[in-house]
C-alpha cells in the first residue's frame, strides 16, 4: 500500500502532467495539492496533542471527548476503522477551504466542475478565500449567481488520514462528533459524480449517529432537544425546497427575460419574508440570516439542495431496514450500483434540484 507521502507525490505528478494540457486548470489543481500537503504536514496524533502542556484546556477537553465519539463511530456505527480523525491539525485559519457554487441566472441547478480525482462536483474549492472570491467574481461578470462558502471539513475519501481540524472545533462537541460521522460516511460509500446522493447519505448517517451517540452517553434530554431542533430545521428546508420548485417552473416558462427577472426577485423576496416569519413563530434562527438580509440567489438555493434534496429518501430507506445500519449500508450499496435515474427515483424528491 502506498504511504501518504507517496500518494501525495502521485497527485503532484498528475498535476504536473496536466500542466501541458490546454484549459485543464493546472494552477487550480496545484493549489489544491499544496493545500492538502499543508494539512498532512500539520497533523499530530491526538494523544500527543492532549499531553502537550501548550495545548489549551478547551482544545484538550474537546479532543479527549471526541476521541470517544471516534471509537463509537467504528464500533457502533460500522464506519471505517482507520487513522482518520485520530489526528489533529491547527491550520491557522477559520475554514479549511472556501467553496464557490454557481448557478445560471435562470436555473436552480448548480454549475458542475470535473476533476481527475474527485470526479464531477457542484462546487470548486479553494484553500485561500481571496482566490475563491476572485473566481466567483469572474463568474458574476458572465451572468452567474454565485456564493462563496467557508467549509470546516472535507473528506479525502480514505486517500489520506483526515485529521480533526481547528476549523471544526467552534461547532461544539456534539456537532463535531456529527461532522466526524458525516465525513467517515463518505469514506464508507461514495458514488462518483453524484454529490446529492453522497451528501444525503452522509447526512442521514450523521443525524442517526449523533442521536445514538447521545443515547449511549445517557443524555435523553439532549436527544429530545436534538429532535426538536431537527424538526424545526425541516420547516426551513421545506420553505427552501418550495422556492426552488417554484423558480424551476418559472425558469422553464417562456416569459421574456425582463419579466422573468422581476418574477425571480419577487419569489426570492417572498422566501426571505417566509423565513423571517418562521423564525419569529419558532423563536429560532434559521442560519440563513445573512442571505435573507441581502436577498437569496440561485447559487445559494442550489448549494442547499445538494445537501438536503435526497435526505428524506435516505431516512425512509433507513426506516425500511428497521433502523439497522449494516442493512442500511447494504441497501445503499445496492442502490449505488443502479443508474442515476433509478437512484433518484427511489431516494430523491422529484423536481429539478
Amino acid at each position: 500500500m502506498l504511504t501518504e507521502s507517496r500518494k501525495l507525490l502521485r497527485i503532484m505528478l498528475l498535476v504536473a502532467g496536466l500542466s501541458v494540457l490546454p484549459g485543464c486548470g493546472s494552477l487550480y489543481l496545484l493549489q489544491a495539492a499544496r493545500g492538502q500537503a499543508q494539512i498532512l504536514a500539520d497533523r499530530r496524533p491526538i494523544p500527543e496533542v492532549v499531553a502537550d502542556p501548550k495545548t489549551p484546556a478547551a482544545v484538550r477537553d474537546t479532543l479527549t471527548e471526541v476521541s470517544a465519539a471516534r471509537d463509537f463511530a467504528t464500533h457502533e456505527l460500522g464506519l471505517p476503522d482507520n487513522r482518520s480523525y485520530r489526528l489533529y491539525a491547527d491550520i491557522g485559519r477559520p475554514y479549511v477551504v472556501w467553496n464557490v457554487v454557481a448557478a445560471a441566472e435562470f436555473s436552480v441547478s448548480p454549475k458542475v466542475w470535473c476533476f481527475p480525482i474527485a470526479g464531477c462536483v457542484p462546487y470548486r474549492g479553494y484553500f485561500h478565500q481571496k482566490a475563491a472570491q476572485s473566481y466567483a467574481d469572474k463568474l458574476d461578470t458572465v451572468g452567474y449567481d454565485t456564493v462563496v462558502e467557508g467549509v470546516p471539513a472535507y473528506s479525502t475519501l480514505g486517500h489520506f488520514d483526515d485529521p480533526i481540524l481547528n476549523t471544526m472545533l467552534p461547532y461544539g462537541r456534539d456537532q463535531l462528533a456529527a461532522i466526524i460521522f458525516h465525513e467517515l460516511a463518505h469514506q464508507l460509500i461514495y458514488v462518483a459524480n453524484d454529490s446529492a446522493f453522497n451528501e444525503a447519505f452522509a447526512s442521514t448517517v450523521e443525524e442517526t449517529g449523533l442521536a445514538r451517540w447521545l443515547a449511549a452517553q445517557g443524555r435523553p434530554a439532549d436527544i429530545e432537544k436534538f429532535r426538536v431542533s431537527e424538526a424545526r430545521s425541516r420547516q426551513f428546508s421545506d420553505l427552501l425546497r418550495r422556492a426552488r420548485l417554484d423558480l424551476a417552473k418559472l425558469y422553464a416558462s417562456k416569459l421574456p427575460p425582463d419579466a422573468m427577472r422581476a418574477a425571480k426577485q419577487a419569489r426570492l423576496a417572498a422566501l426571505g419574508d417566509a423565513i423571517r416569519a418562521t423564525e419569529k413563530r419558532l423563536g429560532k434562527q434559521s442560519g440563513y440570516g445573512a442571505w435573507v438580509a441581502k436577498g437569496f440567489n440561485n447559487a445559494e438555493l442550489a448549494s442547499i439542495a445538494t445537501y438536503e434534496n435526497c435526505e428524506p429518501g435516505f431516512v425512509r430507506l433507513l426506516a425500511q431496514q428497521d433502523n439497522d445500519l449494516p442493512r442500511f449500508y447494504a441497501a445503499v450499496r445496492a442502490l449505488a450500483k443502479q443508474p442515476r435515474a433509478e437512484r433518484d427515483a427511489q431516494v430523491c424528491t422529484t423536481g429539478p434540484e
